[in-house]
This record gives structure tokens, C-alpha cells and sequence, in this order.
């Protein structure tokens, strides 16, 4: 019996212990991408929507220089890796343009929910779009593998190597032809 009390005693404890703590930790607000939808002002989540969806299409145009740029390259390899990302980005921007129209309609009906929602894709959309340029910034085509024109390069060849083209050898000289046996013996 006793045992059974002594059980429960350190069951118990283990569950006292085991339970998350009862205050979360503060969130950092410095950044306006941490942020809670429902902490910014309505005038305000206009206001970096508006930030949001200007920034995104500097990235945009930025992409597309650099995607003219690799297709005057001729690189093939590059240009395949911009326009990765430059197809993602206008997907996100068309997003981000629409949640914009819908953040404006429901700040003027007064619609708390749909603006969070409608802000909080934003910001997502800002972020993800932050993230391709810096992914797209990273691509590396045939150019980054090629050499200086004025490069020399000198090697030295083994002297113990044998010469000639391993493709075409020379004729074998001195072809002993064994000659057929003098008797038959079965």
C-alpha cells in the first residue's frame, strides 16, 4: 500500500514537471514581419501593404534584368535558374496584389479578420519574394566556370610515358608464328 502512495507522489511530480510553462515567451516585435496582424492599425497595414507591394515589384523588375542579362550571356544554365525564380515571384506578386484589394475593401468594411488575413499574406508574400531575389542572386551558369582569356597554362610530360596515340598503336614486330605440330598423335 505504501508503494502505491509513493507511486502516485512521483507520478504526480512528473506531470507537475512535464507541463509547458504557463507564460509563453514575448515574441520580438522589432521587425514589422514578427508582428501580430492583429497589433498593427488598420492605417497602418495599408500603409506597408502599399510598402510591400512596391518592394515586390522592384524585385520583379530587378529579375528581369538579370534574366536579359544571362540570355545575352548565352547562359543557358543561369538563365534557366533566374526564370525559376522569376516565375515564382510573379505568381506571388499577382497574390500579393489581390490580397491588397482585399485588405482595402475589408479596412473600409471594418472586417478585423479579413484585413489580419489579407496583411498577414502580404507579409508572407514580401518575405517568400525576399527570399527567391537572394536565391536568384545565388544562381551560377556556365560563366562562373570559365577562365580568363590570357590564362597559360604549362604541363609537364612524364618522361616514362610511352608516346604515340593510344587509339592507333603501332604494328607489333617480330610476330613469332608457331609452326604446326610434325605428327598427328590421337
Amino acid at each position: 500500500m505504501r508503494h502505491i502512495g509513493l507511486l502516485a507522489v512521483v507520478l504526480a511530480s512528473g506531470l507537475t514537471l512535464a507541463q509547458p510553462p504557463s507564460r509563453p515567451a514575448p515574441a520580438p516585435a522589432a521587425s514589422p514581419f514578427l508582428e501580430k496582424a492583429s497589433d498593427v492599425p488598420d492605417p497602418q497595414k495599408l500603409e506597408r501593404g502599399t510598402k510591400a507591394l512596391t518592394t515586390m515589384r522592384e524585385v520583379l523588375r530587378d529579375m528581369l534584368g538579370k534574366l536579359e542579362e544571362a540570355r545575352r550571356a548565352k547562359d543557358v544554365v543561369r538563365l534557366n535558374c533566374v526564370n525559376e525564380k522569376l516565375t515564382r515571384i510573379k505568381g506571388l506578386l499577382r497574390i500579393s496584389e489581390q490580397a491588397d484589394v482585399a485588405l482595402q475593401e475589408a479596412v473600409a468594411r471594418r472586417e478585423s479578420t479579413s484585413s489580419e488575413h489579407e496583411y498577414t499574406k502580404l507579409m508572407i508574400a514580401q518575405q517568400k519574394v525576399a527570399q527567391l531575389r537572394a536565391e536568384a542572386e545565388a544562381c551560377i551558369g556556365q560563366l562562373a566556370f570559365r577562365t580568363d582569356e590570357n590564362l597559360s597554362v604549362e604541363v609537364e610530360e612524364p618522361k616514362n610515358l610511352p608516346g604515340g596515340d593510344p587509339t592507333h598503336p603501332k604494328p607489333v614486330e617480330n610476330i613469332i608464328v608457331r609452326p604446326p605440330p610434325a605428327s598427328s598423335v590421337r
